[in-house]
């Protein structure tokens, strides 16, 4: 029996393929052929790659190839012909799905492009003569053929699930799922915009599958639906589903519209557990203008009153796109201002890609796009936006994760937002322009150096208030845990007597468990109260909670 290996290039070790997955389920199931799974990620050296594959001595290698390791399997199966001179060589996915003549003409390296949705291609491919199998591009005496394209599936429930019993043990890695396929949706920049039919799997086969991930011990499981949230009899079932068979320990995430959601949805999530689920918004940009072009409807007022009623409990990445046509840099900053006043969990600033096979690719002379002609696709500017403005945008992206997306400033950073800005986006600005100055973005940070950093921007700005900003600067730095070392700039000072008191009525097994899992710190100023008063705070780091204790 010839022996095939799917092969997946991830962006990051923790990620899983699901798509490979899918795949090599849905073939074993239907016929004889078996299919081994090699995965790996691009920060894996290729020599490491070769080297694996040829041990494997294959006689066929399918690559899964995304945005972002197409120019990593372009330039492996370079190399892999050299040292495996007879095995066949196929890429499947969105990056080779558009434009595929172009691609197996101008590389001689693969043998075959699968193009669409792959699970009955590929089993077609190894049941019949090849010359009866849609979706698929080939060599035959020197020609480039292709039969069409393949129908989709219309029963997703054919399709089995994706994970062995042995991989859902896995507490370090990322799983994904998907309960639809499709998107309704027009935004002009997205591949899922092609495909406007949405199909499903049934409700009873989704908790079945769910109920597999809830009795597993995984951590994070994030649904790959485009958007989630289209039909509400089939997204509040499991929604449902999911807080009736509640597991402590385990985060589900969405990416969801949240413009959308009525009364009755909103009073439901206000009752999911914290941390239960995760959502990730997709707010692209606020400008009507830029709205328009897109193909997408923001209603901002609902937009902030759905976030609002939601973010007590549920976990928000809401995103930005910079680069949209008639999204000027202002006109982004107004659309930063707006998503930060939200105060999700995380701000995604993301850089418009123009994919082959969107309507914003087509588009790309009318708004005079210069972009990068290899992945990412990135766009550098257009005719409303420079190729300057996005640098200091991609600056800012650096230091919002420092500072914001961290979740380690919470305090200090909105504080002097709230003292010092009328808008949050010039803070962000300003420090991502101190960084640049002074070579800060070129190298990493230890947690300590970001915030002596920030205390030295402080100082360099000139701002009045200082003993007060320290005093938001010490509660945020006692809040990541018990501190190693104190800066410079932190000045200590304890009260070991009450240290003990407090560790004996906190009810820690011993003083020496308590000290282990504590601090205490004299304040001149309550930063809940907003008042200058000589307290000692008692920091508990088994729950991550800090109280007041007045100094007596």
């Amino acid at each position: 029996m010839k022996k095939i290996v799917l092969a997946s290039i991830n962006s990051q070790y923790v990620h899983l393929n699901v798509a490979v997955r899918y795949l090599k389920k849905y073939v074993e199931e239907n016929c004889d052929t078996r299919l081994d799974i090699y995965e790996t990620n691009i920060n894996n050296q290729l020599i490491n790659i070769i080297k694996d594959l040829f041990e494997k001595q294959p006689d066929m290698i399918i690559f899964s190839t995304y945005i972002w390791n197409k120019e990593y399997v372009f330039s492996l199966i370079k190399e892999l012909k050299k040292v495996l001179p007879n095995v066949k060589i196929a890429l499947g996915g969105p990056e080779v799905s558009y434009k595929w003549e172009r691609t197996i003409e101008e590389n001689s390296e693969i043998d075959y492009i699968f193009t669409g949705e792959g699970e009955k291609i590929l089993l077609n491919f190894f049941t019949k003569d090849i010359k009866e199998v849609k979706g698929v591009v080939y060599r035959e005496e020197q020609e480039i053929k292709y039969n069409g394209m393949e129908t989709l599936i219309d029963n997703l429930d054919v399709i089995p699930f994706p994970y062995d019993d042995e991989e859902l043990l896995d507490r370090t890695k990322i799983f994904y799922y998907e309960s639809s396929r499709g998107c309704p949706f027009n935004c002009s920049y997205c591949m899922s915009s092609i495909d406007k039919s949405v199909r499903y799997y049934s409700i009873e086969r989704t908790k079945k599958d769910l109920k597999r991930f809830i009795d597993s011990p995984i951590k994070l499981l994030k649904f790959v639906d485009r958007t989630f949230n289209l039909s509400k009899e089939k997204y509040m079932a499991i929604w449902r589903f999911l807080l009736e068979n509640y597991r402590e320990g385990i985060t589900f995430h969405f990416e969801i519209n949240a413009n959308i959601f009525d009364e009755e949805t909103l009073n439901f999530l206000e009752k999911v557990p914290r941390g239960y689920f995760q959502f990730e918004i997709g707010v692209q940009t606020i400008d009507a203008q830029a709205m328009k072009s897109i193909g997408r409807i923001n209603h901002l007022e609902k937009l902030a009153h759905n976030i609002g009623r939601i973010s007590r409990n549920i976990h928000l990445h809401l995103d930005l796109i910079a680069g949209l046509p008639y999204d000027t840099y202002e006109k982004f900053k107004k659309s930063f201002d707006y998503v930060h006043q939200l105060k999700p969990e995380m701000i995604q600033l993301g850089f418009l890609k123009l994919l082959k096979g969107t309507k914003m690719y087509d588009e790309r002379e009318k708004y005079g796009y210069r972009y990068f002609s290899k992945p990412p696709y990135e766009v550098f500017s257009n005719d409303f936006i420079s190729f300057g403005e996005i640098i200091k945008l991609k600056n800012l992206e650096k230091v919002l994760d420092f500072y914001y997306n961290s979740e380690k400033f919470q305090e200090s950073v909105q504080w002097i937002i709230d003292t010092h800005y009328s808008s949050a986006f010039d803070f962000y600005e300003e420090v991502a322009e101190y960084f640049d100055k002074n070579g800060y973005l070129k190298v990493s940070h230890k947690e300590s150096a970001l915030f002596t950093l920030l205390y030295n921007f402080y100082e360099e700005k000139e701002f009045s208030e200082k003993d007060v900003f320290l005093e938001y600067l010490k509660y945020d730095y006692l809040m990541l845990g018990k501190a190693g070392f104190y800066p410079e700039w932190f000045k200590s000072e304890k009260d070991g007597e009450l240290y003990d008191k407090l560790i004996k009525e906190e009810n820690y097994k011993s003083i020496r468990e308590g000290h282990k899992n504590s601090e205490l710190e004299r304040f001149k100023y309550n930063i809940f109260t907003k008042s200058f008063e000589d307290i000692y705070m008692f920091f508990d780091y088994r729950d991550k909670t800090a109280k007041v204790v007045k100094n007596s």
